[in-house]
C-alpha cells in the first residue's frame, strides 16, 4: 500500500492539505509534527518542515525511517528563472539540484556533491506526468510546465543572481527546500516531486511580489497536490 510523504517548508503550504485530512493522528520529531491520515482516499503524511535545506533533509529522513513512505511530494512556492513561469504560473520538477555547492577546485561540476554519481537529482517521471494532469483538472485556468528547480539556502531577490543561476545551471525555478528533499529521496531510493507555484520572479522586485503572491500561489500548489495523490 502506497504511503505518500507531503512536504511543505512553510505553514501556509500545507495547511489547506492539513484541513482535509480524515483520522489524522500527530507524531513530534525534530520539532516537525507529522500528520498521518487520509487525503482524497490516499494513505498520506503532511508536514511543514521549516525553511532551508538542513531541515527538508531532516524532514525526508523521518519520512523515510518512522514513517516508511513510498513517494514524497514537496508542494510549495518558488521565484521564476524562466521567462515562461509567470507568477501564478506552477513548475512541476524533471530534476533539483543544489546552486549553492561549489566543489569546482576538485573537478566537480558548479552545484554538484563531491562523491555524488549525479549532478541533478532526476524526479519520478510518471509522478510529473500525473502532476501535470491533475493541474489540467484542478487549476485548468494555470499554466504548468516541468523543469529544473535549483535551491540553496537563499532568498534570491538580485536580478544578477537570477541570471548566474540561470547561465550556470539552467534553472526554472529557485526555492530553499527542493533539491535537499531530492537528493535524500534519491539517497533512500524514493519516488519524489516538486511543485513549485511561481511567487515572484526572483528579481529586484521579488522583495515587494513575494508577500503580495504567496497564498495564492500556495493554494494552487496544494491543489494540485489533494487531486494528485488519489492517482499515485
Amino acid at each position: 500500500m502506497n504511503k505518500i510523504g507531503i512536504i511543505g517548508a512553510m505553514e501556509l503550504e500545507v495547511e489547506e492539505l492539513k484541513s482535509h485530512l480524515t483520522g489524522a493522528s500527530i507524531t513530534t520529531r525534530a520539532g516537525m509534527d507529522f500528520f498521518e491520515g487520509i487525503l482524497n482516499g490516499s494513505h498520506v503524511v503532511v508536514v511543514r518542515s521549516g525553511v532551508g535545506k538542513v531541515n527538508a533533509a531532516l524532514c525526508v529522513q523521518i519520512l523515510a525511517d518512522l514513517f516508511h513512505v513510498t513517494h514524497i511530494i514537496n508542494t510549495g512556492v518558488a521565484g521564476s528563472l524562466n521567462a515562461r513561469l509567470d507568477i501564478g504560473d506552477i513548475l512541476i520538477s524533471r530534476d533539483a539540484l543544489h546552486h549553492d555547492v561549489d566543489a569546482t577546485i576538485f573537478g566537480y561540476a558548479p552545484g554538484q556533491v563531491p562523491q555524488m554519481d549525479v549532478l541533478a537529482f532526476p524526479a519520478d517521471e510518471r509522478m510529473a506526468d500525473l502532476a501535470l494532469a491533475s493541474c489540467q483538472r484542478v487549476n485548468p485556468d494555470i499554466h504548468a510546465l516541468t523543469g529544473r528547480v535549483v535551491s540553496g539556502d537563499q532568498f534570491i531577490s538580485d536580478k544578477t543572481v537570477k541570471e548566474d543561476l540561470i547561465r550556470k545551471f539552467n534553472g526554472d525555478c529557485t526555492e530553499m527546500e527542493g533539491a535537499s528533499i531530492a537528493h535524500s529521496a534519491y539517497l533512500n531510493q524514493i519516488p519524489f516531486l516538486i511543485i513549485r507555484a511561481i511567487s515572484d520572479k526572483a528579481d529586484d522586485s521579488a522583495e515587494m511580489d513575494y508577500p503580495t503572491f504567496e497564498r495564492a500561489a500556495a493554494m494552487h500548489s496544494a491543489k494540485l497536490v489533494e487531486d494528485l495523490v488519489k492517482y499515485i
